[in-house]
């Protein structure tokens, strides 16, 4: 009887790593395994100790490494499966997500002289601690009419690759000399796997200004932003370029005694963890949005035509599926904000409470707030605790929640933050139709599509759509496998092409429409949350940069003190 083949996918989120097996037959998810990171986000101290700024975001690479050494292991037992039946690995990979690099591939925060220097580990998609020099950036390359910000809503945000290199030079200019590569982790993932450094196509045209046509921006540019900068991108970002599906190579004879896995076994371009589901949710057609909804949202559309859009994150031909254009929006806050919110924010008889009804906390509050109609609260906040993407692409906005009573509950807050996130989403939709870029489907994926049917209903309510939630529950991980399959090809026992492929997608979804009564209440509200939108986003009161800037000058006193 001949062996089942399967592709294995690795999707490395913001927390943890999860892995799934994928049986190429049928396409189903055969087993599935993840692990936590041992040091999760640092945004307070290194682990020596050492205190970290304001806005900063880092991980340590070491994490990345072990829990691939865990969760591959354990999915092959799951599955009952050896490693030779695996046909292509697919790695993912939460973005923009770099570190600095020796030429061997090293990262420098394994250097003994680096172990206590922030900068030498790796910044993490929501480091902001950059905006400085993406405002700085966006400034001077409007100045010099830069046409690569058309792809990118004429602002390049604080979390992508340059604004985060710059601050290395700017802050530690030994280690940006010691820096060989400037990588994405998920590129960095894929050389350990493989002894190979390739830089993927996706990763490069949303978070690093490359494009296929034109390639990086010139010396010129860079040498405007600092001249030590000039050779950037020859030196610092000088690696090979991957499309989509591309082969990086095969598992190394270290990487397969570590894993399980057999060696030579075919590796795929990394991808973005929110670009890599468009092909596993089956979205390969024009006006298809895909939602990804977890710490953050990402939102993704394919077109056949290219139109500039404010606070687009990208616009980039084959970013999402090869022949067409790829466009990314996003919210940096979102599942964040929740954590903040019971972390911070709600009384311990809260807690009792949901602990007594044998629930968990977020359960217990979304349950509270469902029980309101829209309005009742009083309350309208934005979502920014996190900085704006889009459509302001601004890391130096914050949160704001407004019409707090002596009667305000915490539910009423909670749901107002739902809310917040939901106005968010219609105000990028908006966007793109106003852009020529219309969407005609919506699709949602990740934690919370999957896990609070509540706030789905809301998302319907408040955009005036149906919304299809994709009912996997590894979505990026299944589609990184697919991704590992093409890699393979059919000869290897993977999927000849992106039509091959598209057929293993997941097409089971739970579909929400919108309430009419609470659609036009939430039409009204949603002007309001324009009107704050315009009036703290747009320049008319900067109050919240005051803010952050005093809150700056306070930590670096303290810091010092």
């Amino acid at each position: 009887m001949e062996q089942k083949r399967y592709a294995l996918g690795v999707d490395f989120g913001t927390l943890s790593a999860r892995c799934v097996l994928v049986e190429m037959h049928t396409g189903e998810i055969a087993a599935s395994s993840s692990c936590e990171y041992p040091h999760g986000v640092m945004d307070t101290a290194l682990p020596c100790g050492r205190p970290l700024p304001a806005d900063w975001a880092l991980q340590h690479p070491q994490d990345y490494i072990d829990t691939l050494a865990a969760a591959v292991p354990e999915v092959l037992r799951s599955a009952g499966a050896s490693g030779t039946q695996i046909c292509g690995v697919g790695i993912d990979f939460t973005s923009c997500t770099v570190l600095p690099v020796t030429a061997e591939g090293t990262p420098l925060c394994f250097l003994p002289e680096y172990a206590s220097e922030p900068h030498a580990y790796v910044k993490l998609w929501k480091h902001h601690a950059a905006q400085k020099e993406a405002t700085r950036l966006n400034q001077i390359a409007q100045e010099r009419g830069e046409k690569f910000l058309e792809n990118y809503g004429r602002k390049i945000s604080s979390e992508w690759v340059v604004p985060k290199a710059w601050q290395i030079l700017n802050e530690a200019p030994k280690l940006y000399e010691k820096m060989a590569y400037f990588v994405e982790a998920g590129d960095w993932i894929v050389a350990q796997l493989t002894g190979r450094l390739w830089r993927n196509a996706c990763a490069a045209g949303y978070k690093a200004i490359w494009s296929k046509t034109d390639g990086f921006p010139s010396r010129s540019f860079f040498a405007a932003l600092d001249p030590r900068m000039e050779d950037f991108a020859e030196t610092k970002l000088n690696t090979p370029i991957l499309p989509l599906g591309g082969r990086a190579g095969g598992i190394t004879a270290r990487m397969a005694k570590l894993t399980g896995l057999a060696q030579g076994t075919p590796v795929a371009a990394a991808n973005l963890d929110a670009h890599v589901s468009c092909l596993g949710a089956g979205l390969t057609r024009p006006g298809q949005m895909l939602a990804i909804m977890g710490t953050s949202t990402c939102h993704l559309v394919n077109s056949s035509r290219p139109r500039p859009i404010p606070g687009v994150c990208g616009i980039v031909p084959d970013g999402l599926i090869p022949g067409l254009i790829g466009y990314e929006a996003g919210q940096s806050c979102v599942g964040d904000h929740f954590s903040w919110f019971v972390k911070n924010c709600v009384p311990a008889a809260y807690e009792r409470r949901a602990q007594e009804e044998g629930t968990g906390i977020y359960e217990y509050l979304t349950r509270l707030a469902e029980k309101k109609v829209p309005g009742e609260s009083g309350l309208i906040a934005l979502d920014w605790w996190n900085g704006n993407r889009s459509v302001l692409v601004d890391g130096d906005l914050s949160g704001l929640l407004l019409g707090c009573t002596l009667g305000t509950k915490p539910e009423d807050i909670f749901r107002a933050l739902m809310e917040a996130t939901a106005y968010g989403t219609r105000m990028i939709l908006e966007s793109f139709a106003a852009a020529g870029i219309p969407v005609d489907e919506f699709y949602a994926a990740g934690g919370i599509a999957q896990k609070n049917p509540f706030m789905m209903q809301l998302y319907a309510n408040i955009t005036g759509r149906e919304i299809r939630v994709v009912e996997s529950a590894q979505l990026p991980a299944f589609s990184a496998a697919l991704y590992g399959a093409l890699a393979a090809g059919r000869d290897g026992g993977g999927c000849a092409g992106i039509g091959d492929a598209a057929q293993l997608a997941c097409r089971r979804y739970a579909i929400y429409t919108p309430d009419p009564g609470a659609a036009a209440a939430y039409d009204v509200l949603y002007q309001e949350y324009v009107t704050l939108h315009n009036y703290f986003g747009r320049g008319a009161n900067d109050v919240m940069k005051r803010l952050k800037a005093m809150r700056r000058k306070g930590a670096c006193y303290h810091e010092y003190e």
